[in-house]
């Protein structure tokens, strides 16, 4: 990790020399690049005052679903909402005391990105970058993306990102986001590593496109699950704990990890292409595509000495592993015309190898040490766009293959004005549980399972969103679940006597589950202050409780914005406050990597309040908050993540987050 570390910091001494060529107006997003010294006439050049022609927008970011945006270097309270570990809203999470630990889900979305069952060990994968999120770059010019922030106790969090190009037509990427953290608790050190390389090609004749990326990932934390006695040490507000170092918790010498690695490839050919008369906008075009996605990733849970927390262990020291490998290959051919729309058909299949080191007889039944095969899928794609109205649907039906059903998306959505939109979508799809719910093998007795009656989880959902710069942004969504696998605690496994133990496994719930959740976000203004506000409802009907979520989740920002210094600098200060109703948190298991349901103590009901203030000066955001600052008054002890998991105590955290071109 540190020859990452080096590497990036040479890069940005060598961009922040090269700053002086061209400067970003920090009075308005669209002011062009600026011209202090000449360009080599290979290079775009202009005369000594006058612009370049190179605006913000020419720095565009495009996600895996092809959807591009443009840098903003604004300061709004949504970048406050982002600037956290995730680097992205967390209204509906809620982190453990220290970074990069697991996220309790104040909210639910069961929509799926893929078709295909994940490794497991959900709770460690909120930083986990997968295909979908890795974005690529098409920028005029080399350009610097640096986060900076933080954390608890001997650590700091970065996230580095530069981009840059041979030509418009070919650009690159390099990024790397890391960071170390103690933690106030014993036994609580997280760190991870994530690097991400990207190219994106476009051809001079736009024939052929590219993108492509690799990743090398890694996070691993210290688990010392939980507090030994969290109602005497954590919640009697016992002065002499107020020290979080001087609390007992359960472990002392257990860690798990998540290693993975990717390579990732997209192309596609166009084998026949017509533009309009006089015109470079394309009317037909036929094409090939191929996506190809390698990936090998694990999950291991390692101890010194087995806890009788879990139960009897067949070794003294406990090292588990799953590893799982992957294998994606799709061709297809792709049918554009202006007034027909986008059709897209292909044929994919898909190699997985999932295993563990030996193969474990228990109680007569044999435990496999792998799951391997392949799944053969046919599928397709229709986008078209006709006046207002925007309709898009994508389909995957698998043909051979026992891990996969089939999955669906389509929406439709009409844009009134500028101002005014509504959107209508549907999802279905149909899959085996994780891997780890179906196979898993530990070095202690009653982690060890082989599924062969679990069915495919079948989900089906419903959504809408309106969305008006007057009214607001309303969204809905309306699931049902089938099926629906999770894990508890397991009723049949009788626990010695005296002896704190738990025994987690997975179960599949036989009656349909339903989900509903709305949400609405409107902001309020009055001059220089504005109040933006969240709030979030979700009723769940169930036979049984197998499906935990808050009724009610509400976050409010008072803030005040303003130019200062004679408009040298931009500032955003306020106060936000969130809360949500209490309910049956679910628990958190290291061993596992995973949450499980518990329906015996009801957490939450307490608010959360933070004092910010966040500046800007040209492309740089500082900023500075004051985390959780209520702690110290009214119930202090009584907040917790997940049972036996405090939330974080008050504290105060500051960084940046500097764009700088060259």
């Amino acid at each position: 990790m540190k020859y990452y570390f080096s590497f990036f910091l040479i890069c940005f001494a060598t961009m922040v020399s090269a700053q002086t060529d061209s400067i970003i107006s920090a009075k308005k997003i669209d002011t062009v690049f600026k011209k202090t010294k000449p360009r080599p006439k290979n290079k775009l050049s202009v005369k000594e005052g006058d612009t370049l022609g190179i605006t913000i927008k020419d720095y565009k970011i495009i996600t895996y679903a092809r959807d591009t945006t443009y840098l903003d270097t604004t300061l709004t309270i949504q970048k406050e909402f982002k600037y956290n570990y995730l680097r992205k809203d967390d209204f509906e999470l809620m982190p453990f005391a220290n970074v990069g630990q697991p996220y309790t889900k104040l909210g639910v979305n069961f929509n799926r990105a893929t078709l295909y069952p994940r490794l497991g060990a959900k709770a460690k994968h909120f930083n986990y970058a997968e295909v979908e999120d890795i974005k690529y770059y098409n920028v005029a010019t080399p350009m610097t993306d640096l986060f900076f922030k933080t954390t608890f106790e001997q650590g700091q969090l970065l996230d580095a990102m530069l981009t840059f190009n041979t030509s418009r037509r070919l650009n690159f990427s390099l990024g790397f986001k890391g960071f170390r953290s103690l933690g106030k608790y014993q036994i609580n050190q997280a760190q991870s590593g994530n690097f991400k390389t990207t190219a994106n090609y476009l051809s001079k004749n736009n024939r052929y496109s590219l993108i492509a990326h690799i990743a090398a990932q890694d996070i691993v934390t210290e688990e010392n699950g939980g507090l030994a006695d969290a109602e005497l040490q954590f919640s009697s507000k016992d002065p002499d704990f107020s020290d979080r170092g001087r609390l007992d918790v359960l472990f002392v010498d257990a860690k798990n990890k998540v290693l993975g690695k990717r390579y990732f490839l997209e192309h596609n050919y166009k084998l026949l292409r017509k533009s309009k008369d006089s015109s470079r906008v394309e009317k037909t075009s036929l094409a090939l595509a191929h996506t190809f996605n390698y990936e090998t990733k694990y999950y291991q849970y390692m101890q010194d000495e087995d806890n009788s927390y879990f139960g009897e262990a067949f070794l003294e020291e406990v090292n588990d592993k799953a590893v799982l490998k992957t294998m994606y290959n799709q061709v297809g051919a792709q049918f554009y015309n202006a007034t027909l729309g986008k059709l897209e058909g292909n044929i994919s299949l898909y190699n997985y190898n999932y295993y563990f080191n030996s193969v474990l007889v228990k109680e007569g039944k044999i435990i496999p040490s792998q799951l391997k095969g392949e799944e053969i899928s046919l599928g397709g794609n229709y986008k078209k766009q006709i006046g207002g109205f925007n309709v898009t649907a994508d389909i995957k039906y698998t043909i051979s293959g026992n891990l996969t059903g089939n999955i669906f998306n389509g929406s439709a959505s009409y844009s009134f004005n500028p101002d005014t939109s509504i959107k209508f979508g549907i999802h279905s799809s149909s899959r085996m549980p994780d891997f780890n719910q179906i196979l898993y093998q530990s070095e202690h007795l009653n982690y060890n399972w082989y599924n062969t009656e679990f069915e495919k989880e079948k989900v089906n959902n419903l959504n809408f969103e309106l969305k008006s710069k007057k009214w607001g942004l309303l969204e809905g969504n309306l699931t049902t679940l089938n099926k629906y696998t999770y894990f508890k605690i397991d009723p049949e496994v009788v626990l010695e006597d005296g002896v704190e133990s738990i025994a987690v496994k997975p179960f599949q719930e036989g009656n349909s589950v339903n989900h509903i959740k709305v949400k609405y976000q409107k902001e309020i203004r009055l001059g220089k202050f504005a109040l933006n506000n969240t709030i979030m409802y979700q009723n769940v009907a169930q036979t049984n409780q197998v499906l935990n979520v808050p009724e009610l989740v509400t976050r409010n920002t008072l803030y005040f914005s303003s130019d200062v210094f004679k408009k040298a600098m931009y500032i955003q200060t306020g106060i936000t406050f969130k809360y949500f109703s209490s309910y049956t948190i679910d628990a958190y298991n290291p061993l596992l990597g995973e949450f499980y349901i518990q329906n015996a103590e009801s957490l939450g009901g307490y608010p959360l309040l933070d004092f910010f203030i966040n500046a800007r000066v040209q492309q740089t955001r500082i900023y500075l908050k004051a985390e959780h600052f209520n702690s110290s008054f009214g119930e202090t002890n009584s907040h917790y993540a997940a049972p036996n998991y405090p939330y974080r105590d008050f504290v105060i955290r500051f960084g940046l987050v500097w764009n700088f071109f060259s």
